[in-house]
């Protein structure tokens, strides 16, 4: 299950003696820890909390595991970046040593004490093929915590909202899932420390647009997403202006050029999938966006033929060639941005 699917079960009150989280989407996997940890150990009961991190002995975790609670009705083992799911060494002594130990723990996962709970963290993608996941999948809940993608950011946003008791106005909802769509890489933790400071910033229940665009105005993207957003609407003049802007603030052109070409990329295959008469429902599962970004997409590939986007691809990887190997400067990208808002 993802992070999502486990929250909803907490929030249903089902629970599980064993939970693995693994992903390198940390942010997440601390969330869900702290959400795990509240829900079984009630406020007052902390003492039940045994916290570790990296190593730990077969023995000993068995020994915590089989130890009643003093106090409270659950003993809690949180163990960060396990080493339980590492790869083997290929030496036969310590893999027939390692292979009993694991024997050991499999079998007390598959009928643990009701009076302890294991939550085990990793990093590292968990080798779903072993018998120690297998058996952890069957008694207990695996969570993987991967990357969020942009189609997933709308159920994080709503849980972040209500946490915040806060409510976003339909553009400034609309603006922020469209924002994050054009980011290549979506850091929740980062996403988190600025919603923050926009509830910090203001007492009022509901946030404009106009709030959350001045607020968000610190992050690189809103300003590629504002050059993009210019670019759509064949702003020229504006366009030329955030690109000077970003080069002068120190972003780096290659990243421009791979936004910019994402961004015609999804425009060309959104009019395409339009011309085929595929529902924004359909174009959005093709592209990983919301139907309500896609469809903002539709619309704005009207203003594009398909010869215009197709070339300026082909322009962009060439001017990513050369950008690399230092023929070019940023002129060239603005001859691209020209032709797009001709």
């Amino acid at each position: 299950m993802n992070y999502f699917e486990a929250v909803g079960e907490l929030n249903k009150n089902i629970t599980k003696p064993i939970y693995l989280i693994s992903g390198e989407e940390t942010f997440l996997a601390s969330k869900l820890e702290k959400k795990i940890i509240a829900k079984l150990l009630p406020e007052g009961e902390q003492d039940g909390l045994n916290v570790m991190n990296g190593d730990v002995e077969i023995e000993a975790l068995i020994q915590l595991i089989d130890t009643v609670p003093f106090f409270g009705e659950k003993n809690m083992i949180v163990i960060r970046n396990t080493n339980l799911f590492k790869e083997r060494k290929k030496n036969a002594d310590h893999e027939n040593s390692s292979s009993k130990a694991e024997d050991k723990i499999i079998e007390l996962f598959a009928d643990m004490p009701p009076y302890s709970v294991l939550l085990l963290l990793t990093p590292e993608k968990a080798d779903k093929r072993r018998k120690l996941y297998k058996t952890i999948a069957k008694y207990g809940a695996v969570v993987e915590v991967l990357p969020i993608k942009a189609w997933e950011v709308k159920d994080w946003l709503q849980e972040k909202l209500r946490e915040m008791d806060r409510q976003f106005a339909r553009d400034a909802y609309e603006y922020f899932l469209e924002l994050t769509s054009v980011m290549n890489h979506i850091s929740l933790g980062f996403l988190d420390q600025e919603l923050d400071k926009v509830a910090l910033a203001s007492d009022k229940k509901m946030i404009s647009k106009q709030e959350l665009v001045k607020l968000l105005a610190s992050i690189p993207e809103v300003s590629i997403f504002a050059m993009l957003d210019a670019i759509s609407d064949k702003k020229v003049k504006k366009a030329l202006q955030l690109l000077s802007e970003q080069v002068i603030a120190g972003e780096h052109p290659l990243k421009i050029i791979t936004m910019l070409s994402r961004h015609a990329r999804q425009l060309w295959q959104a009019k395409l999938l339009a011309k085929q008469g595929q529902p924004s429902k359909i174009i959005a599962g093709k592209l990983g966006l919301l139907p309500i970004i896609a469809e903002r997409l539709v619309n704005k590939s009207k203003n594009f033929n398909e010869g215009i986007l197709k070339n300026a691809l082909l322009q962009l990887a060439d001017a990513d060639y050369k950008l690399k190997s230092g023929q070019s400067n940023c002129i060239l990208l603005e001859n691209i941005i020209i032709e797009l808002c001709a």
